[in-house]
C-alpha cells in the first residue's frame, strides 16, 4: 500500500549511487533535502525543473555530507543561486574544501566544491512545504548526520541512519572511532518518535517503522559482534559504488584500483589482512554471489 505523504512533498526515489531527493512546494518557498552523486547532477536538476514547473529553487540541505547526498549540490546552486543550508560541524571542512576530512579521498569518490550560506543543527526547527520540521542529530554511520522530524504529519526523513533493511556503513569505526553505540542511540531516539513514514536515504518510503527498526538492531548486533564484518561490508558497499559510477571494471587492475583508496587500504591492512590481490578476488566474488556484479572474463560488471 502506498504511503501518504503531505501534498507539498515529493520524493524522488534515485536507487544506490544517488540518495533520494525530497522536493517541498509550499505557498511560498521551495526547498529541496539532499541532491545526489555528482554523475548523476543533470538528472537531478531535471527532476527538479520538471517538478517545480518554473518556479525557482529557493533553498537546499543536506542530511549529510557523504558525496552521494550533496554531490549535485554545485549544479543546483550555480543554476538556482539557492540558499544553502548543511550541518552545522561540517561547515570548516566545506570552508576549506577539506576533501580529506569530508571523506571524498577516503572513499575514493567525486563531488564538486559547493558553498553554503547557512548551518543547521540538533535543536533546530525548519519549515519546509508550509511544515514544522525538528532537526534529530543521527550520529553512526557519519557523526554530523541529521533527521529531520514532522511531528504533525508523522514523517520522518532519516537519511542513512535507517533504511527499510539496515543502515549505511558505520564508517566511524573503520577510522578507529566509536560508531555501533551510535548507531545504537541513533535507532533509540527514531523508536521514540511517532513515525509512521520514513523517507530513507536510499530506497522506497515505508511505514514499517517498528519492523525496520527491528532488522536494523540485528544488523547492528551482526556487526558490532565482529569488526570484521563491518570492514568487509565496507569494502563491498565502496566496490559497489564505483561499479554503479563506471559500470564494469578491469578485474586485473582491480587490486591496484582498491589500494588507491584509502579507506580500503587501511581496512584492508588494519582489519582484514589480506594482500590486495586477495582482497580484491573476495570483494569481487562476494559481489558476484550477492548478485549485485557479475564477472565476465576480464571484466566485473554491475547488475
Amino acid at each position: 500500500m502506498a504511503i501518504r505523504l503531505p501534498a507539498s512533498m515529493q520524493v524522488f526515489e534515485r536507487g544506490w549511487l544517488s540518495s533520494n531527493n525530497v522536493l517541498f512546494t509550499g505557498p511560498d518557498e521551495t526547498a529541496l533535502v539532499d541532491s545526489g552523486y555528482v554523475t548523476h547532477a543533470p538528472q537531478t536538476l531535471a527532476l527538479v525543473r520538471h517538478a517545480l514547473q518554473g518556479r525557482p529553487l529557493g533553498r537546499l540541505l543536506n542530511t549529510h555530507l557523504h558525496s552521494d547526498h550533496c554531490g549535485g549540490n554545485a549544479l543546483l546552486q550555480a543554476t538556482y543561486g539557492c540558499h544553502t543550508a548543511i550541518p552545522a560541524l561540517e561547515a570548516p571542512k566545506v570552508t576549506a574544501w577539506d576533501e580529506e576530512a569530508l571523506s571524498y579521498r577516503a572513499t575514493g569518490q567525486l563531488c564538486a566544491r559547493f558553498t553554503f550560506d547557512a548551518t543547521v543543527a540538533p535543536g533546530d526547527t525548519l519549515q519546509l512545504g508550509g511544515l514544522r520540521w525538528d532537526v534529530l542529530a543521527a550520529p553512526g554511520h557519519d557523526p554530523h548526520a541529521l533527521l529531520l522530524f514532522c511531528a504533525q504529519e508523522g514523517v520522518l526523513i532519516s537519511g542513512d541512519a535507517l533504511w527499510e533493511n539496515g543502515f549505511g556503513v558505520i564508517f566511524p569505526e573503520l577510522a578507529g572511532e566509536p560508531g555501533f553505540l551510535e548507531v545504537g542511540a541513533t535507532l533509540d531516539l527514531i523508536a521514540t518518535l511517532d513515525a509512521r513514514a520514513v523517507v530513507p536515504g536510499h530506497g522506497a518510503v515505508f511505514g514499517d517503522v517498528a519492523g525496520a527498526l527491528e532488522r536494523a538492531r540485528g544488523r547492528l548486533d551482526y556487526l558490532s559482534a565482529d569488526p570484521v564484518r563491518n570492514a568487509e561490508n565496507a569494502v563491498k558497499v565502496l566496490l559497489k559504488f564505483l561499479l554503479l559510477e563506471r559500470r564494469e571494471l578491469d578485474l586485473a587492475s582491480l587490486p591496484d584500483l582498491l589500494a588507491s583508496i584509502p579507506l580500503v587500504e587501511r581496512v584492508r591492512t588494519h582489519y582484514l589482512g589480506r594482500t590486495a590481490q586477495e582482497l580484491a578476488q573476495w570483494a569481487a566474488a562476494a559481489l558476484a554471489r550477492a548478485g549485485a556484479a557479475r564477472i565476465e572474463g576480464r571484466l566485473l560488471r554491475d547488475v
